[in-house]
């Protein structure tokens, strides 16, 4: 009798040959990713860095240098301030009677002229009475001279000799004496009342511009008094500060009547571009700045408001920030290129028979537009101005025009 097939029997063995199956393929798997992987990285193209010089020469522009002589300009920022001030005092006291009407502030007055007076009928009369007094002493004076010329005669007819001490006394010289100190005493009190008087009336001391004014008609003022405050217009200084590494290249002579460097004075922000203002390099003061700890250095600025100038030259004003150009002492036999065309560490690019060559380079100045270099270059080199996207030393170059090679 046959035995019955028991099918349950053969699906283990299925069973068991199914997950083989399944961890050979994804073994496979991951061995081809694997590998395939090792040979993308292999054959990945790398960079190499050469030193020759590439296949196909690159466009430059150059510019041929020459060495020779330059002046260089060190840059400062400065403050405008008056050369003259001055407060008005009066010497006098009294009540203010009369007013110009320049004596306002923003006004321009001349030399000499009246600003304000003060009431003068006190100090008239003070100077009639002194004058007075004067005619009296010297009337006083007259008579004790003719007293002691009748003395005189009178010691004479006696025709005795008498001591030295006596011969004073006789001839009343103390008494002359005392007469002249009088009238000296008296021409003394008419001065000083001159001088009384003539205070009642306030001038400008020399030509200036008015910044304030404290009085006005009407006003009593005593001896002493702040009046009002004048500022010279003939001249302005701007007193600017210098870094003392620069302070080597700028000339000051002590000499007020040398020729000093010059100036140019911008502002950039208040008058238009392309215009400004000369002055002259007058003095190193000998403090530095509280600050920035800078040298100071004084600038005079001539007609700051610009009042005898042609038309279009921008006035000072006082207190003002302004940008200071000044001239340095001359450079000679160097070559001044571009702030811009010196490279990293002071370097430049020169085209040498068709190759980019790398100069090191001595710089002597630097100023805000320009390099002075005494070694480095010379004259006739070839300085590239263009920026290149590769440097090398020893590549190839090519003007505009020229075949591409």
């Amino acid at each position: 009798m046959s035995q019955p097939i028991n099918e349950n029997a053969a699906r283990p063995e299925r069973g068991r040959a199914g997950p083989l199956k399944t961890l050979f393929v994804s073994l496979m798997i991951v061995l081809v990713g694997a590998a395939l992987i090792w040979l993308i990285f292999k054959t990945e193209p790398t960079a190499t860095r050469k030193d020759a010089a590439r296949e196909t020469a690159m466009l430059v522009d150059v510019r041929t240098i020459s060495r020779g002589d330059f002046t260089p300009t060190v840059e400062a920022m400065g403050q405008v301030m008056p050369a003259r001030e001055v407060t008005l005092g009066s010497r006098v006291s009294g009540e203010v009677v009369s007013q110009a009407e320049v004596f306002s502030p923003g006004r321009q007055v001349d030399k000499d002229e009246e600003l304000l007076r003060i009431d003068p009928a006190d100090y008239e009369a003070a100077l009639l009475q002194r004058r007075s007094e004067l005619m009296q002493a010297q009337a006083d004076l007259e008579i004790e001279q003719g007293q002691q010329t009748v003395a005189r005669q009178e010691f004479e007819l006696l025709g005795e000799s008498i001591e030295a001490v006596n011969d004073a006394l006789i001839l009343r010289k103390p008494q002359l004496n005392q007469a002249k100190a009088r009238v000296a005493i008296a021409e003394a009190a008419v001065k000083q009342a001159e001088l009384n008087l003539a205070r009642t009336r306030i001038r400008a001391p020399f030509p200036a511009q008015v910044l304030s004014r404290e009085v006005t008609l009407g006003s009593q003022v005593s001896s002493g008094q702040s009046l009002g405050r004048l500022v010279g217009t003939d001249e302005y200084w701007v007193e600017a500060t210098v870094p003392l590494s620069k302070l080597r290249w700028l000339s000051f002579d002590a000499n007020p009547d040398a020729a000093t460097a010059p100036v140019r004075l911008r502002h950039d922000t208040v008058w238009p571009s392309g215009q400004n203002r000369e002055g002259r390099l007058t003095q190193l003061v000998g403090e530095l700045d509280d600050n920035a700890r800078m040298a100071r250095v004084l600038i005079t600025v001539e007609d700051p408001l610009a009042l005898d100038q042609a038309a279009g030259q921008p006035p000072l004003i006082l207190g003002s920030f302004v940008r200071a150009e000044i001239d340095g002492q001359t450079l000679e036999d160097v070559v001044r290129i571009e702030r811009g065309l010196v490279r990293r560490n002071n370097t430049v690019w020169v085209m040498e028979d068709r190759k980019l060559a790398i100069r090191d380079l001595d710089i002597v100045f630097q100023d805000q537009e320009y390099a002075y270099i005494r070694n480095g270059l010379e004259d006739g080199d070839q300085l590239i101005t263009n920026e290149l996207a590769s440097v090398v030393g020893g590549a190839r170059l090519r003007l505009e025009g020229d075949n591409n090679e």
